[in-house]
């Protein structure tokens, strides 16, 4: 299994959050609820990664899976 996530999109997913709640967002890039984990994740070396809303707001999620600020987006996607 490699150690790569796949690319869902090269593009940051926008998602207005509410505070408090707790999002699981996907960090092997196979899910079919982008940006979110739909436990696809399974048999890989991936984990979904814990996000709690701290106010009401629009976030940028990243999309490539390759963020070093994860789960939010760097820019990073610009350069692969």
């Amino acid at each position: 299994m490699s150690d790569t996530p796949e690319i869902a999109q090269k593009a940051p997913y926008p998602v207005e959050v509410t505070a408090g709640k707790t999002y699981f967002w996907c960090a092997c890039g196979r899910s079919a609820k982008q940006p979110f984990c739909d436990g696809s994740h399974k048999d890989t070396e991936f984990t979904p990664v814990k996000f709690t809303a701290e106010a009401d707001k629009k976030v940028f999620f990243c999309g490539c899976k390759h963020s070093d600020k994860a789960p939010l987006c760097d820019g990073t996607h610009a350069k692969l």
